[in-house]
């Protein structure tokens, strides 16, 4: 009888094994022309508005500890000037998606909104997600005073970003 030896093979670096999907702790952001935003209107199941939204600044913050992770995205519009900062985030699927609990701040008024975001890419010091945000329109309305200028029933808010 033969004996083979087999090499051994070792194992994936700590932040690929399990359900982590974020980069190891740290703080990151997102780099100019690295990012996408997109407001759609909807009047039932209609688009009446679609546009482009510049994203001023996003940034993402991996603590060290057992803490959540925090999101931030600067949106900087001529019709949208505010800023949604992530409450609590939540893994999902085996961390394949995250579910972030947020408030929406539109000129000093704070709108709660449920993004959900989908990790597209994951490395050691990097994070690639897409994710998406519907908010009704009349109560965000009433709330902030935002106007989206097209009769809407709901918006849709779209994110992508990569942060390095």
């Amino acid at each position: 009888m033969t004996t083979v030896t087999l090499p051994t093979v070792p194992p994936p670096p700590e932040s690929h094994t399990g359900t982590r999907r974020l980069p190891l702790p740290g703080d990151y952001t997102v780099a100019p022309g690295r990012s996408l935003v997109e407001l759609t209107g909807w009047y039932g199941p209609l688009p009446t508005l679609r546009r482009r939204i510049a994203l001023a600044d996003a940034s993402l913050t991996v603590p060290d500890s057992s803490e959540h992770p925090s999101f931030r995205f600067e949106f900087d519009d001529p019709r949208l000037t505010a800023r949604l900062t992530s409450e609590e985030v939540k893994p999902l699927a085996g961390g394949r998606r995250l579910q972030l609990a947020a408030d929406l701040d539109i000129d000093g008024t704070a709108f709660p909104v449920l993004l959900r975001l989908r990790v597209v890419e994951h490395a050691d010091d990097r994070l690639l997600v897409v994710g998406t945000a519907t908010l009704p329109y009349r109560l965000l309305r009433r709330a902030t005073g935002f106007r989206a200028g097209r009769p809407a029933t709901r918006l849709r808010l779209l994110v992508a970003a990569e942060f390095a």
